[in-house]
């Protein structure tokens, strides 16, 4: 039976919803409920991924948020971690509003009380204010989403909720580099490029600021594992990204 318009834009409010339910947002608000085979399916698979390397993967990223992505947020800024994982950037940066978004349901319990999270599908109307973001981060993410058309109208929201100025910085495998690599994972949908990326940015009104085609290595999560002390040496040293980088950063404005 179809449902007629009044019926499919009804709002949901927490109290409607039973307690077993899972909900959209873990803040107070208009919900909707979850997949919840989605959102299971994600919860064992970051288990299987990233729990054996969580306390190593945690200690590279203060590395990272430290000693490069730090610069590009200021301190009285808001930002969102789009895709945010079990929140490893997130949990570094140091900002004035921090908000993380995944559907996976673990993610309040890995980023704590200080970071807003927001548990939906991204490619759908964000709850965020138009021109209320700082910047829009996201890791290792974009290529997880099931289409061209997902990831345009992710950054059609990040468009609308960043303020003037404001940046998206996008960091994940590159295939120009990567190539039968790349599907080693298995939720890898997008095959992307830092030239694709900078392509659909631009199609979607972002000024890009900075392209490195090379930047980290492909991934922490194949037993990739090098001393700490290499970490925060590689990321002073541009000339060794150009040799070991298999993924590409991006950082674009919103004019």
């Amino acid at each position: 039976m179809a449902l007629n318009r009044d019926e499919y834009e009804k709002e949901i409010i927490v109290e409607d919803l039973s307690a077993s339910q899972p909900l959209e947002f873990t803040r107070r608000g208009y919900v909707r409920p979850l997949t919840t085979q989605t959102s299971q399916d994600l919860k064992e698979q970051y288990q299987r991924r990233f729990a054996a390397l969580d306390s190593y993967r945690d200690s590279v990223w203060h590395i990272l948020v430290r000693d490069f992505f730090q610069r590009y947020v200021d301190l009285s800024a808001s930002v969102l971690d789009l895709g945010s994982g079990w929140g490893e950037f997130i949990r570094h940066i140091h900002a004035r509003r921090r908000i993380a978004m995944d559907l996976n349901p673990d993610l309040p319990s890995h980023v704590g009380p200080p970071v807003e999270t927001i548990l939906q599908d991204c490619s759908q109307p964000w709850q965020i204010s138009d021109s209320s973001l700082d910047v829009v981060f996201t890791s290792n993410f974009l290529e997880h989403l099931p289409d061209k058309d997902a990831l345009r109208r992710t950054l059609h929201e990040a468009l609308r909720c960043l303020k003037t100025g404001g940046r998206i910085i996008c960091l994940g495998p590159n295939i120009r580099f990567l190539h039968g690599a790349y599907w080693d994972f298995w939720d890898h949908f997008l095959p992307l490029s830092d030239r694709s990326m900078v392509e659909v940015l631009s199609l979607t009104g972002f000024a890009i600021e900075r392209v490195e085609p090379r930047f980290l290595p492909y991934s922490m999560s194949q037993g990739f594992t090098p001393p700490l002390g290499f970490v925060a040496l590689y990321i002073r040293l541009p000339f060794l990204w150009r040799v070991l980088g298999k993924q590409f950063l991006l950082v674009a404005r919103k004019s």
